[in-house]
């Protein structure tokens, strides 16, 4: 069974609301609830497992700790909203190094105050094996500005908020004894340590020219593929439009992968990946432009359904690839 149809099963079987005040529930980056005339709160939650997630041998425990807190509130920027608390439930193995906890827990408090957020609770249990790290984060925002992954529409331009595969391409570094090269230093920081775009969510929503947005945590052929499904379309990317990064050629050589996977399928990106209607695009730039920010263009939401790659062979003739869900899995993936 794949993840996705996990998820599915499990929301078929969850009980239909009957509380009003629940205005989306599973399916996007966030449950969101009223919470007043104006504003609605902000759900989710992300769990992170040793030997899944992370590796002790080459992950501090202070910048595995912001970690946690940073793609947890990623969730909240990917709904263009503001993080407020955070709950923080930790499960550690018989013989556990007191030092090692403690350090892990500084870095959860420190994610906190880079993102003006609370810890307010949360849980400690013993784990048989290795280590384990849940964060439940709850935000806040403007119920009219809420970015669902349900609203692209056909003919939409989709952009991503910076470079991608750098955060997987550190991890297959590590992975390979390569942690130490100062020239792939942006690499290892992208995966030990990646940035929630908290505020440029927030410039996304407030703009109004956006029409579907979430964050990248599995790749994005799979998260894009999560707006396909949601908004009812189709996709297509091109090859030739997506962020070039000469050191990720260098990378992906010396680990002996196609360079193209790492970008698509890496994961762990936690950039924005959103779609905008063509007549928007050149005013969003502006706007984005404003904040030091540069939104690339990638593709663009089709009438049909599934998310194909566009790109040429060597005798420059076009190829089209299928690559719906080609990203990150838990289950397929191991």
């Amino acid at each position: 069974m794949k993840e996705r149809d996990l998820i599915a099963a499990i929301s078929e079987r969850a009980a239909p609301a009957t509380n009003s005040s629940l205005l989306y529930g599973i399916g996007d980056d966030c449950a969101v609830t009223q919470k007043d005339s104006k504003n609605v709160l902000l759900y989710s939650m992300d769990t992170l497992i040793e030997s899944v997630h992370f590796d002790c041998a080459w992950h501090p425990p202070e910048l595995l700790g912001r970690k946690a807190v940073a793609v947890n509130v990623s969730d909240i920027a990917a709904m263009g909203g503001t993080p407020q608390f955070i709950l923080f439930s930790l499960g550690l193995p018989p013989g556990f190094d007191e030092n090692w906890a403690l350090k892990l827990s500084d870095g959860v408090v420190d994610g906190c105050n880079q993102y003006d957020c609370t810890l307010i609770g949360g849980d400690t249990v013993a784990s048989p094996t290795g280590v384990s790290i849940s964060l439940t984060v709850i935000g806040e925002m403007a119920a009219d500005l809420v970015l669902y992954r349900h609203g692209a529409r056909a003919g939409d331009i989709i952009y991503v908020s910076g470079p991608l595969g750098r955060a997987a391409a550190g991890l297959e570094l590590f992975k390979r004894g390569l942690g130490d090269r100062d020239e792939f230093g942006d690499f290892y920081r992208a995966h030990l340590d990646p940035k929630a775009r908290t505020d440029l969510g927030k410039i996304l929503s407030s703009s109004g020219l956006v029409h579907s947005m979430m964050d990248l945590s599995d790749g994005l052929a799979t998260d894009l593929a999560h707006i396909c499904r949601r908004s009812k379309l189709g996709a297509v990317l091109y090859r030739q439009q997506l962020p070039f990064d000469a050191v990720l050629e260098d990378v992906a050589a010396l680990v002996d992968m196609e360079s193209l996977k790492l970008i698509i399928g890496g994961g762990e990106d936690y950039e924005l990946l959103l779609t905008v209607p063509p007549h928007a695009t050149k005013k969003l730039q502006e706007v984005v432009a404003q904040s030091g920010d540069l939104l690339y263009p990638v593709g663009r939401m089709t009438a049909g359904m599934g998310v194909t790659l566009v790109q040429a062979d060597l005798q420059n003739n076009t190829q089209e690839i299928p690559i719906e869900f080609l990203g990150f899995d838990h289950f397929t993936m191991r």
